[in-house]
């Protein structure tokens, strides 16, 4: 079978035995069918249908035909979104420290989890009057500035898919306008920030803007957020730049080096 399980052998079994041939690639170095399917306790064929499907996704590879295996580099591309997800709160957390005495407000990060933005690390300024947690809890795209600089960032084909999509209204100020929202995302891209005027919940304003990885790819967005009557419309343009520069440290941080047109 192309995905490694035998008639009468679950898939959970299936997919140990797999995690242990990748456990003894990486203590070994390599190893051919017969060492692995002695390692399992199976027979060779069940070994060979294991590696046969892991290969399949990149996860080994044979670099010659001594009928060898080691790791392939499709677990590069796994512990690459693993690392940067991991560096991503140890490098933004002194950065977002810093912002929050900055700007008196309380900072987050954002990451995308399919059709929201999720929260992982925030911090309080001195001027917090809620101790109200962001960490984890889900956020609609729309109607956050976080959630506003990820769409910003998607591929075309993706952010059409997304805005072709009914938008739910929590305030008066919501967005719902798919045309006026992309326009509002258009800016975003040209600015290096997106802002919410009590779009999420009355009272409650934000700025964020987008940090970008190695690779180029924005992986996160750095927000601050506070009351609307302290972070009113004409202060958020200036904290959106202490945003901005605090993002760009981040991605500084993670390996990202700006190109200048």
């Amino acid at each position: 079978m192309s995905n490694g399980v035998q008639p009468g052998e679950s898939p959970v079994q299936s997919v140990d035995r797999a995690v242990t041939i990748l456990e003894l690639l990486a203590a070994r170095g390599e190893a051919g069918v017969t060492e692995i399917a002695a390692e399992l306790g199976v027979h060779k064929s069940t070994a060979f249908r294991l590696v046969a499907a892991l290969e399949l996704r990149g996860l080994v590879e044979q670099p010659g035909e001594r009928g060898k295996y080691r790791l392939g580099l499709g677990l590069v591309r796994l512990a690459g979104a693993a690392t940067v997800r991991l560096d991503l709160s140890q490098q933004s957390r002194p950065v977002c420290e810093r912002l929050a005495i900055e700007v008196a407000e309380t900072i987050n990060v954002a990451i995308l989890d399919v059709d929201a933005a999720v929260n992982i690390e925030q911090v309080l300024g001195p001027s917090a009057i809620t101790t109200h947690n962001w960490v984890g809890q889900r956020t609609p795209l729309h109607a956050t500035s976080s959630g506003k600089v990820l769409l910003a960032y998607l591929p075309e084909p993706a952010l059409t898919a997304r805005l072709a999509a009914p938008l739910e209204r929590f305030t008066p100020q919501t967005v719902t306008d798919a045309a006026r929202l992309r326009r509002q995302l258009d800016a975003a891209r040209k600015d290096g920030f997106a802002c919410t005027v009590e779009e999420l919940e009355t009272g409650l304003n934000a700025v964020a803007a987008p940090v970008f990885a190695h690779n180029g790819q924005v992986v996160a967005a750095i927000s601050a957020s506070g009351p609307s009557f302290r972070l009113a419309k004409p202060r958020l343009a200036e904290v959106a730049t202490a945003v901005r520069e605090a993002a760009e440290e981040v991605s500084t941080r993670l390996g990202y080096v700006r190109t200048r047109a």
